[in-house]
């Protein structure tokens, strides 16, 4: 495997997208650092990926907060004795008209969805040239950094953020070799998913399942997307495949999104 006894560290890592990216990662030979709010999720992934024969260790920080970040990749270099790749995954939606946008929404989403992903870009770099060797930044970006969508309109504009934290960092950080990429999935089915159905029933009134269902009819390939779907991509970001590639964030939607 191309990330064969590679560490790589993922946030966001204890449910959804971010478990199933921590678990191919696994799979696919390389020891994982969860990073999460959750301290009994967070085991619980990691017991599944001692089982996969791989070493885990567990980290609880709000990725908002900028030594959190970096104590995290501390951690995991200190527990698994070494760095290699970091996934900056964690983040939330949030589905609101603009008319009734509040700062403290702004502050929050951007916190969280922008800031962390910042403060993940900045500690694997400074961790990765004090190493003395190259490295791989994985961002998570979505349809929503491509398209503006409706009622999804400051989380569309965060994930448009990370795309040009995607780009920045790689001009900045080539000369280095750190790689610095974005994956932008669809309409995953995870609870974040739910959530956002619930609140479009709430706002237009209509049925739970309606807006998801209206999405995912949308999708070229006629399904949802998995967490798997997602997880292979970034695996392949993760390994020596793409070590041609840096500053992209293509979309992996099932055919929802054409760039």
């Amino acid at each position: 495997m191309s990330i064969d006894r590679k560490i790589a560290l993922v946030t966001g890592a204890a449910q959804g997208i971010g478990r199933g990216i921590a678990l191919r990662l696994a799979k696919d030979g390389a020891d994982i650092a969860l990073v999460d709010l959750k301290q009994d999720q967070l085991d619980a992934v990691a017991k599944e990926i001692t089982a996969l024969g791989r070493k885990a260790t567990t980290f609880v920080a709000d990725v908002s907060e900028r030594a959190q970040v970096f104590a995290a990749v501390d951690h995991a270099e200190k527990e698994l004795g070494g760095f290699d790749i970091i996934v900056n995954n964690a983040g939330i939606a949030q589905v609101k008209p603009l008319d009734d946008v509040t700062a403290d929404d702004v502050e929050r989403i951007y916190r969280i969805n922008v800031n962390g992903v910042l403060w993940g870009i900045q500690a694997a770099a400074k961790k990765f040239r004090a190493r003395g060797h190259k490295g791989k930044i994985i961002n998570a970006s979505s349809i929503a950094g491509h398209d503006g969508f409706a009622m999804l309109g400051v989380y569309s504009s965060t994930k448009f953020a990370v795309r040009a934290l995607t780009q920045a960092a790689a001009r900045e950080y080539a000369s280095a070799g750190i790689t610095v990429n974005a994956y932008c999935p669809g309409v995953v089915g995870t609870d974040m998913w739910v959530e956002i159905d619930e609140r479009f029933a709430e706002l237009t009134g209509a049925a739970k399942g309606e807006t998801y269902k209206k999405f995912v009819d949308g999708i070229a390939l006629g399904r949802a997307e998995t967490a798997d779907d997602v997880a292979g991509f970034v695996s392949y970001l993760a390994g020596q495949d793409s070590d041609y590639m840096t500053g992209q964030s293509p979309l992996i939607d099932g055919g929802m999104v054409y760039r």
